[in-house]
């Protein structure tokens, strides 16, 4: 959301999306309004200290969600049928703001269902490693904005930050680690109203098609 007046504008734009099956997490821009900090600060070592800006009405755009039929996973598995599959999803809240506790949806992957997903806002090395631990599929996040200022790189561009613990390389888009389901980190829609500015980085919204290896 990122404003207190937000909600409405959200539900706008779902709209299209809102008569499908959908899951859904909080991150820290649900919560709390950004506020202004020195662009530098997101170049040094994470502290853990959080400047919050006013708090959000946040369990209004969780009803607005919910009564559109879309499942609240923070912190909370579930399995759904779509169509003739069977989906295991389990989620985290906002691991930046350190609401996470993956004690509550733990426990290895459901082996009668065709695909089990995770979902967390914020993609920390604990929330995927528990994933991977419990043999996830597939793992969806967002958060880092694509790292929202980029450099030319070979073949490409290379974020500066991850505004996490996530690697630089991983900050956007499908990639693979040995041993972990796959992760994609979407670089999102939006920004904070006191740095509105992308460089090679441009908006997003992900469409990831899957299906069984032959």
């Amino acid at each position: 959301m990122g404003h207190m007046e937000a909600v409405d504008s959200v539900i706008c734009a779902l709209e299209p999306l809102l008569s499908v099956p959908g899951l859904y997490v909080f991150g820290s821009n649900d919560y709390y309004a950004p506020r202004f900090k020195n662009p530098v600060s997101y170049l040094m070592k994470d502290n853990g200290q959080r400047r919050l800006g006013p708090k959000l009405p946040t369990e209004i755009l969780n009803r607005a969600l919910s009564a559109k039929g879309w499942i609240n996973l923070n912190s909370s598995k579930v399995i759904i049928k779509v169509n003739d599959l069977s989906i295991e999803a389990r989620g985290t809240d906002d691991a930046h703001l350190g609401l996470d506790d993956y004690s509550n949806v733990s426990g290895s992957r459901n082996s009668s269902v065709d695909l089990s997903i995770g979902v967390t806002h914020a993609p920390y090395s604990r929330v995927l490693e528990s994933m991977a631990r419990d043999g996830l599929d597939i793992v969806f996040a967002g958060h880092t904005h694509g790292g929202q200022i980029r450099v030319p790189w070979f073949g490409g561009s290379r974020s500066l930050t991850t505004n996490c613990d996530l690697p630089n390389w991983r900050s956007r888009g499908l990639t693979k680690v040995p041993g972990e389901p796959y992760l994609n980190v979407s670089a999102g829609l939006g920004y904070s109203p006191f740095a509105p500015i992308r460089v090679f980085c441009p908006r997003e919204a992900t469409l990831i098609k899957l299906g069984q290896t032959p």
